[in-house]
């Protein structure tokens, strides 16, 4: 497996090859404190809306004492029917684009942050099945933001189901904190 050149972002390196759930798990712990910081700091209610992580993201949060203060509630949207039903995914949305789609978590995002002031949302395949034409394991799209604005990437990750869903949570949060901060701007 050939070694990939990896961008440095702010908080977390991704680079598939060198995955490593320690470092991750890490990482993830440190991300978690900053966005607590900055969410408080901004008086801002954090709603998850989760479907290949099934819960991971909101686990991760409450994990951090003192989370109540910031983390309001966690939608797991696994079926496309829980996506319409809890978070309002037109129906339209999901039939012409799938759930694994930039469309369905743009929508995922706002609707869950009717019920705060920021979300995430995650849709992605995991693996080792699910894989579809042009949707290979590891095809995770990502969001964040609110009602009104999102901000929504594709991401392409390595590894095992385990590997895919963390790397999937951290970069959520690190996603979510850089929204934030920019919102400063």
């Amino acid at each position: 497996h050939a070694s990939k050149a990896c961008p440095l972002s702010l908080h977390l390196i991704f680079c598939a090859s060198d995955f490593d759930a320690g470092t991750i798990m890490s990482a993830i712990s440190d991300l978690l404190q900053t966005l607590a910081t900055e969410l408080l700091a901004r008086n801002l209610k954090l709603v998850t809306a989760e479907s290949c992580t099934g819960g991971m993201i909101a686990a991760a949060c409450t994990d951090l004492a003192g989370s109540s203060q910031w983390f309001e509630c966690g939608f797991v949207t696994y079926s496309n029917t829980a996506k319409q039903r809890d978070l309002g995914v037109p129906a339209e949305i999901l039939n012409a684009h799938g759930a694994v789609s930039e469309a369905t978590v743009k929508a995922m995002v706002a609707g869950a942050a009717r019920f705060g002031d920021v979300s995430i949302a995650v849709s992605g395949i995991a693996g080792p099945g699910g894989a579809v034409a042009g949707k290979p394991v590891g095809t995770v799209w990502i969001g964040c933001g609110s009602e009104a604005a999102q901000r929504v990437n594709l991401f392409q990750f390595d590894g095992d189901r385990d590997a895919v869903r963390q790397q999937s949570v951290a970069k959520a949060l690190e996603m979510l904190l850089g929204f934030v901060n920019d919102c400063d701007q």
